[in-house]
C-alpha cells in the first residue's frame, strides 16, 4: 500500500513538472522616453521606491549604458 502511494505521488510531481511553465507576472516591459533636465536620478526617483542608485544601477544594466548621462529623447527601457 505504502508502495504504490509513493508511486502515485512521484507520477504526479512528474507530471506536474512537465506541466510548470514560466509566468508572464513580470508584464510587459514599460518604456520610457528621456525629457530634457532628466537625469538618471530623476528617473529612478520617480519610478522606484527606495534607494536611487539600485534604480540607476538597474537602469544601466538594463539599457546597456556606459555611465550616467542620458539624453532628450532617448529611450529607456524601466526594468
Amino acid at each position: 500500500m505504502f508502495v504504490k502511494f509513493i508511486g502515485v505521488l512521484l507520477a504526479s510531481l512528474v507530471v506536474w513538472a512537465i506541466a510548470a511553465h514560466s509566468s508572464n507576472g513580470a508584464g510587459t516591459p514599460q518604456h520610457y522616453t528621456v525629457k530634457p533636465y532628466d537625469t538618471l536620478w530623476s528617473i529612478a526617483t520617480s519610478h522606484y521606491g527606495g534607494d536611487p542608485r539600485a534604480a540607476i544601477y538597474r537602469l544601466e544594466e538594463r539599457n546597456g549604458l556606459a555611465g550616467t548621462v542620458v539624453y532628450p529623447g532617448e529611450k529607456l527601457v524601466l526594468p
